[in-house]
């Protein structure tokens, strides 16, 4: 493998073949002329050839020293180059953010804080990878997302967890269901009710299977989806009963298009947040993300959701 180049060096030499003088040249880099000396002679014993000779008081380039300036200069102003994108990403907040969050949270959590975020930091780009708490997580390990809105991850992982809100998964019917109707869950009912659930590799899933094997209930065949928002229409024509949190069905408990009823004398719970790699420090983009987050979901459960 090839040593780099040492940037020192190479500005001592780009300055010297400027100026033709050892004096000159200490004197615009802030060195003494033995550091300069010794940086020319450090980079000609690295490349192994004679990059300057010397012709009275005067210094001049070498043919080899010719052919290599053009090379330096262009390393040298790549550099300056990035440089200042460096410190452009950290003055304007310019830069990417890459979010990772289910379907739900992208329709329900995430509109209106891209939109503030966008307006505090315009230049940043902005990427969104729609994938359940399991895949996300597994993205964030494997540094191809930043951030990511996901329940609380399960057993040990490679990632930090900032807990933003909990909820509570809970029955939902049509306003004519008998449960709607007697504003009750008769549990002798819950075996033989169909189902409409959400995709069963989610977290979601796997709690209301590990809640209904707790409680000694058989869940009998369900309708299995990928969209909340088709699963709320088949409830509401009476396809089978959902169970969701209330703040992904405000709209329609407030309409009285949907009812949400407790799943049992146990509250089932979750707890979201937002996962990142474990042990990384966040950038300040990160953490106005989270910080906005926040933010939301305090306005969010503010409001008292219409249940009965």
């Amino acid at each position: 493998m090839t040593t780099p180049l040492d940037s020192r060096q190479l500005l001592a030499f780009t300055t010297l073949a400027n100026t033709g003088s050892f004096t000159e040249t200490a004197k615009q880099l802030f060195l003494t002329q033995s550091a300069i000396s010794h940086s020319i002679k450090g980079l000609e014993s690295d490349l192994k050839c004679k990059l300057f000779a010397r012709v009275g008081k005067r210094t001049h380039l070498t043919e080899a020293g010719e052919q290599f300036l053009p090379s330096v200069n262009k390393i040298l102003k790549d550099m300056e180059i990035a440089r200042f994108e460096i410190e452009e990403l950290n003055q304007r907040g310019q830069g990417r953010l890459r979010i990772g969050a289910s379907a739900t949270a992208c329709q329900y959590i995430l509109p209106p804080i891209l939109r503030e975020l966008k307006e505090l930091h315009p230049s940043c780009k902005i990427t969104i990878d729609s994938a359940d708490t399991p895949h996300a997580i597994e993205e964030v390990c494997n540094n191809q997302t930043d951030l990511c809105i996901t329940m609380a991850p399960e057993g040990i992982h490679k990632c930090s967890f900032h807990q933003l809100f909990h909820d509570e998964l809970r029955f939902i019917t049509s306003p004519v269901h008998p449960w709607a109707i007697k504003s009750r869950v008769n549990r002798d009912e819950i075996t033989n009710q169909n189902f409409v659930f959400y995709n069963k590799v989610s977290y979601t899933f796997r709690h209301i299977e590990e809640y209904f094997r707790k409680e000694g209930i058989e869940i009998k065949p369900f309708i299995k989806l990928d969209s909340m928002e088709a699963i709320k229409e088949l409830v509401k024509i009476e396809m089978g009963v959902g169970i969701m949190a209330p703040w992904i069905i405000r709209n329609e408990l407030e309409a009285g298009s949907l009812v949400s009823l407790p799943l049992g004398r146990t509250k089932l719970k979750r707890r979201w947040g937002v996962s990142y790699q474990k042990g990384r420090k966040l950038s300040p983009i990160e953490e106005t993300f989270i910080s906005l987050l926040e933010k939301s979901a305090e306005k969010m459960f503010t409001k008292k959701l219409i249940s009965k």
